[in-house]
């Protein structure tokens, strides 16, 4: 059960550093300037160039399969790190949906099928942050933290929906309304990895006294 743990604790921290890097990446192969006050996480998905949104900005992502394809992955491994790793009912049922809602937006760039792209998103946006809130009591870490992350995570999906910037950009205000839950992917995942293998020599010992 304890080896379970630990790849659930992986997935998760691969989930959360593969959201970051993944970016990073996409956006170097951008020959038009790229900000993360004006371009949505999104714009590194889209698969045609044009100006595209509302407030207007030029789109035109040159790796865009790599993004979608991050995406993609990214729900794989919060769904199998979610099941493997996390306790509480609540927690995993919600973190799931967002697990689900990460597959969507790669399977469909915004450009490509925008309805279920915004169904995709708002899955994450909101789930992904009410279900690191409804982990505070099974987390590895502080239980403050969780919820510190998730009513900030909740607080800005609603500035980033009705486009209020507050000096971070429209764009700015989505990264501030996602980056916590991929942050603390990274650090739940590292603790349920060092607390399976804390518990894995204790369960061979066991094994052995039975024997």
């Amino acid at each position: 059960m304890n080896r379970y743990r630990v790849l659930g604790g992986l997935a998760l921290a691969v989930a959360g550093v593969a959201f970051f890097v993944g970016q990073v990446v996409v956006q170097s192969a951008w020959t038009t300037p790229f900000s993360w006050a004006d371009n949505n996480i999104s714009d590194l998905g889209m698969v045609s160039c044009g100006t595209w949104g509302d407030p207007a900005r030029y789109v035109c992502s040159p790796w865009h399969p790599l993004m979608n394809a991050v995406f993609v992955v990214n729900g794989v491994l919060i769904a199998i790190g979610v099941v493997l790793g996390l306790r509480g009912r609540a927690a995993r049922g919600l973190l799931l949906a967002a697990a689900v809602g990460c597959v969507l937006v790669g399977y469909a760039p915004a450009d490509v099928d925008e309805n279920l792209h915004v169904l995709g998103a708002v899955l994450v946006f909101l789930l992904g942050n009410a279900g690191m809130i409804a982990a505070r009591s099974v987390t590895r870490g502080p239980r403050w933290l969780p919820v510190l992350f998730g009513v900030v995570g909740l607080v800005a999906t609603g500035l980033h929906l009705s486009k209020q910037g507050l000096g971070l950009g429209v764009a700015g205000m989505e990264r501030l309304a996602l980056f916590p839950l991929f942050v603390w992917f990274v650090i739940e995942g590292v603790l349920i990895v060092r607390d399976a293998r804390r518990r894995i020599p204790s369960d061979r010992a066991d094994a052995a006294g039975v024997a």
